[in-house]
């Protein structure tokens, strides 16, 4: 993605008055793999730094004892199942993301945490020095998505499919098939053993950038001479173009059924954040592929965000996480159970949608940008809901 210009109405977090989080969505791109056109897609071991060195961001930023955005009740050290939800689709690269994900977010504990006395005295253990499990849910839609060179081809849904199909009809797929042509054919001697003559069009924009993207980083012996940087900027632009056109369209919605149906999981989760006074629902973490980003871009009009629009036509980076940030002006107060000791009324609740393009590490800003075309980044619970509810499926 873009994001290169950082208007002043875009506020990093630390410039916010005091406030207690209460719960946070936390929806996550798996980091650094193999090339999608040469299936089965791994994850890289840069990948799973990537992954857990932005877990380790998040934990520091809500979880901590030290935590500079500590959530209301949260366990800091060893953690309580009931607090945190994490979930993926049946993938490699996103199921092992969320693994090293979840690495950085709850750490091993050590010997004394990570041990229990038995009834008879014995003192046992846990395992790789009280490494901590956490369960992912597998979700049904997203299925292989990494191993599939095609945006729809995971998503369940036959009318997005047909939707998004109806792109390569129109005149803007056809004048740029048509005007990038000779571009492409002029980097057949690095496709042509995985891609036929056919193939090496605007038609396969993002695999032809991806595999090429992916052996500028790992592929030692590969010819620089061909792949220069002007050329790698101008195939990523393309596969941008290319993306976006499949993933969303202002006057067909059903094509961006992802995004629609991310919404509606964010919902549902910081509603029963709210409706269990903060006992449940404190973390939610989703990894997802880049289709989901691309599509609720669209929808909640992160695309006409007055300045910095045009960044979020842009396909995410490796690792890059956008967050829902439910908190209150108030000063809450959990109890011992994690739960808050005092009512909470809907009107002091605020939600914010903050996002980080690529690996967000130790001093690196989570941004907040403004949704539904709107110049607030912080809107009362009520306008977010309404909002959301608007596309949500």
């Amino acid at each position: 993605m873009l994001f290169s210009t950082l208007l002043v109405f875009l506020l990093p977090l630390d410039t916010y008055a005091a406030e207690t989080v209460l719960g946070v969505y936390v929806f996550s791109r798996h980091g650094d793999r193999t090339a999608k056109s040469t299936p089965p897609a791994d994850l890289t071991d840069l990948g799973y730094r990537q992954i857990f060195t932005s877990g380790t961001y998040f934990r520091n930023r809500y979880i901590a004892s030290n935590a500079s955005s500590r959530i209301a009740g949260v366990n800091g050290d060893i953690v309580k199942q009931s607090q945190i939800t994490a979930s993926a689709p049946l993938d490699t690269v996103l199921m092992n993301s969320a693994q090293g994900f979840l690495q950085g977010l709850y750490p091993p504990v050590g010997p004394t945490l990570g041990s229990e006395t038995l009834r008879n005295g014995s003192i046992v253990q846990a395992p790789l020095n009280g490494y901590q499990l956490i369960p992912i849910q597998t979700l049904t839609s997203g299925t292989g998505s990494e191993n599939s060179a095609w945006l729809q081809g995971s998503s369940n849904c036959a009318q997005a499919t047909v939707s998004s199909n109806e792109y390569f009809s129109t005149t803007d797929y056809n004048d740029l098939l048509a005007s990038t042509g000779d571009f492409y054919k002029s980097l057949t001697p690095l496709l042509d053993n995985t891609f036929s003559p056919e193939e090496i069009s605007f038609k396969n924009a993002y695999t032809i950038y991806d595999l090429l993207a992916v052996a500028s980083i790992h592929n030692t012996s590969f010819p620089s001479s061909l792949l220069t940087p002007s050329t790698l900027s101008r195939l990523r632009t393309l596969a941008h173009h290319h993306e976006f056109s499949l993933a969303y369209n202002a006057s067909a919605p059903i094509r961006a059924i992802a995004g629609s149906t991310l919404a509606a999981q964010i919902l549902q989760s910081l509603t029963n954040t709210i409706t269990s006074q903060g006992k449940t629902n404190k973390i939610t973490i989703e990894f997802g592929a880049y289709a989901s980003f691309l599509s609720f871009f669209g929808l909640a009009n992160l695309t006409k965000a007055p300045g910095n629009g045009e960044d979020f036509y842009g396909i995410p980076d490796y690792a890059s996480t956008m967050v829902f940030e439910l908190s209150t002006a108030s000063n809450a107060e959990a109890g011992d159970d994690g739960a808050l000791t005092s009512f909470l009324a809907v009107e002091d609740l605020r939600v914010r949608f903050l996002f980080h393009n690529g690996t967000v590490d130790e001093g690196d800003t989570l941004v907040s940008y403004p949704l539904f075309g709107q110049l607030e980044t912080e809107l009362s619970w009520r306008e977010f809901r309404d909002g959301m509810e608007g596309f949500a499926v």
